[in-house]
């Protein structure tokens, strides 16, 4: 990260400087009032994201060999390795060594993207136990944590995710169905998408509507004050930005104060209709040992369900909440095994909606 500290007579004239130099993306680590040879102004500390192009000094060679450092990797390249293992594996995946309803099974999970890591894992299981069950073997691959106030023992909830996953309404969502089942709780909601996005408007909406209080995260000071007045609310859901393409969850986390805090939790909010691609590398980017669930969105408009067991399988994460339907009462549901299998091989939503 590039940090630098800006000084102006105000904040708007500060605030100026940084988006002229830094850009958009620049992130507010402080903000505050300053003595600069006997006059007050506004000192401004931000930062952006490196990039190569940034350093004057960088040869075009430097350029490309930062760039496959970053987007090939030994990631990329482990990767294909497995993928060579899995196109050996599969052949010798003889479906006639499983009963007629493990293999009508298979051909279903197949049908609804589930991956070839899945399904080998699946076969294997299957073809050792002629007995047993679809269900048995895949209960052992999905775990589950119902969002609720009484599962979870922190305070701070962050809902990170790539950008249009639907974080913001899961927020919300979580915070009206937490309301209306503990009426006395005291609920925060509060926002750190730097102002840059409709997030905000949205939460302070509903904050308002449904006697909720709201806070903003311009700076890691405003984490900081959060933090001290936390006694005050029982509950603090923090709607995270989408991050950029080079910046990880844990970096961002760092920059805002939120990593050190042992009081949080951070819930992924993702889609089923993202790609394989994707998926991978959202596995990468929200790395993090605060990351405790998946939470799925949008389940009305997916037309397959075997991204959420593949997401399960590689993350190892529990899925703590199912979203779905365009209101924000009554479309999210606490996740259970059963209802994760009903949505799979029924086609049923939580909230008894049948998908074509």
């Amino acid at each position: 990260m590039r940090m630098k500290t800006f000084r102006a007579a105000n904040s708007s004239a500060a605030f100026a400087k940084v988006k002229a130099e830094l850009g958009e993306d620049a992130v507010i680590l402080s903000n505050k009032t300053v003595s600069d040879n006997g006059s007050k102004c506004c000192e401004i500390v931000a930062a952006v994201e490196a990039s190569p192009v940034m350093s004057k000094h960088i040869t075009k060679d430097g350029v490309m060999e930062d760039a496959l450092q970053n987007s090939v990797g030994w990631q990329r390249e482990w990767s294909q390795i497995k993928g060579q293992i899995m196109a050996l594996m599969k052949p010798q995946m003889d479906p006639e060594l499983l009963t007629p309803k493990q293999k009508l099974a298979m051909e279903y999970l197949e049908r609804e993207e589930v991956n070839d890591k899945v399904l080998a894992k699946v076969y294997c299981c299957l073809r050792k136990d002629k007995d047993c069950s679809i269900i048995t073997v895949l209960d052992s691959m999905v775990d589950t944590i119902s969002f609720d106030m009484d599962n979870w023992t922190g305070k701070f909830h962050a809902f990170a995710g790539p950008g249009g996953a639907g974080k913001t309404s899961s927020l919300v969502r979580l915070a009206l169905k937490e309301k209306k089942k503990h009426p006395k709780a005291r609920i925060c909601l509060a926002t750190a998408d730097g102002g840059r996005g409709k997030g905000r408007i949205v939460l302070k909406h509903y904050a308002e509507l449904s006697g909720l209080a709201f806070r903003e995260i311009l700076t890691r000071d405003d984490f900081a004050l959060l933090q001290k007045e936390s006694n005050q609310f029982d509950m603090i859901l923090i709607d995270l930005p989408g991050l950029s393409a080079r910046t990880c969850l844990d970096e961002w986390m760092t920059l805002y104060g939120m990593k050190s805090c042992s009081d949080i939790s951070v819930h992924l909010v993702l889609s089923p209709y993202y790609s394989p691609t994707q998926f991978e590398r959202f596995i990468e980017k929200y790395k993090s040992e605060q990351l405790t669930s998946v939470i799925w969105t949008k389940l009305d408009e997916a037309c397959t369900f075997g991204s959420i067991l593949n997401m399960s399988f590689a993350s190892g994460l529990p899925v703590s909440a199912l979203s779905y339907g365009s209101g924000l009462k009554n479309s999210i549901a606490a996740a259970t095994k059963d209802s994760i299998w009903r949505l799979l091989f029924m086609r049923k939503l939580p909230g008894g909606i049948t998908q074509p």
